[in-house]
């Protein structure tokens, strides 16, 4: 039994959130809810790693898991969701925003074809929960599914990062504070729904959105480096939800450059993974290259 390195990040997180509770007592939806949460974590990755022994199908579903695990580690966050928001940050950063939104134009000019840009801008906002597995799939069809733990890893760091930081800055999102002058589309209504019902609570910085889709990008430069086209317009989608998450009052422009920043690590992550295939790679050609004069020895 092996476990993957995205496995192992997801474990290495679980057991950080679980560390995290005693930091934050006076949270009062926490109690000790993230130790069970490692241990049904551990549990379902070792599980299936050992099952790999009896049917192969084990090791596709572990291309997908952790993606599912990704969802369950978002709402672990709403657990550090506090009393009481301070409400600090959130005055500072809306005169940030109105900076942008305003004095820069940002709004205006998003505003200017009615309500053709703010519909795609929400409809950027709607798919973000579907990166994971758009990623995934597109890895499979062109055929690459072993590097598809080298694309999770690197989404993982960006992703995981966030969530990471939400306990230390508890802050509402900027919609609850402030009236958006935003168009309303039926994209947006739905969204709006989706927050309503689904998001947690406890934090908005840094912005999740924009660091698990930048994430994406450059993890798929890594995955497939010959079909670069997936990545470039994983990024161009990157820089839509970055724009999308401020002008429909969703995050804080700083959230959204807290979550670029986050994925910077995970682009960093993401280096590091290519130069180790790329000395993997390096390596198996000299064995190969090695082998051969002691076969055409043999032959002759």
């Amino acid at each position: 039994m092996r476990l993957r390195a995205s496995e192992w990040l997801l474990l290495a997180y679980f057991f950080y959130v679980a560390i995290l509770t005693f930091f934050f007592p006076a949270r009062p939806h926490l109690s000790d809810r993230p130790v069970y949460a490692l241990g049904l974590a551990a549990f379902v990755i070792v599980t299936l790693a050992a099952a790999e022994r009896f049917h192969p199908i084990f090791n596709m579903v572990r291309d997908w898991t952790p993606l599912a695990f990704t969802l369950g580690a978002f709402r672990e966050m709403d657990w550090f969701t506090p009393s009481r928001y301070a409400l600090g940050w959130e005055h500072a950063w809306l005169r940030w925003d109105g900076w942008v939104l305003t004095r820069l134009g940002l709004a205006r000019a998003l505003g200017a074809l009615g309500p053709v840009v703010p519909a795609y801008l929400e409809l950027c906002y709607l798919l973000v929960y579907s990166i994971g597995a758009f990623c995934v799939l597109t890895i499979w069809m062109v055929h690459r599914r072993p590097v598809v733990d080298r694309w999770m890893v690197v989404y993982l760091t960006g992703t995981l990062l966030a969530y990471g930081l939400f306990p230390f800055f508890p802050t509402m999102p900027p919609r609850m504070l402030a009236d958006p002058a935003v168009a309303v589309t039926w994209l947006r209504g739905w969204n709006l729904w989706l927050l309503d019902s689904a998001t947690i609570h406890s934090s908005v910085f840094p912005s999740a959105h924009v660091s698990s889709a930048f994430s994406a990008a450059w993890g798929l430069f890594v995955a497939l480096p010959k079909r670069r086209e997936f990545a470039w317009g994983m990024l161009f989608y990157a820089c839509s939800v970055s724009i999308a998450t401020i002008y429909g009052r969703y995050h804080y422009t700083a959230d959204v450059v807290a979550g670029f920043g986050a994925s910077l690590v995970a682009a960093a992550v993401a280096m590091g993974v290519r130069a180790g295939a790329a000395s993997v790679t390096t390596g198996t050609e000299r064995r190969q290259t090695e082998r051969a004069p002691a076969a055409d020895r043999t032959a002759s």
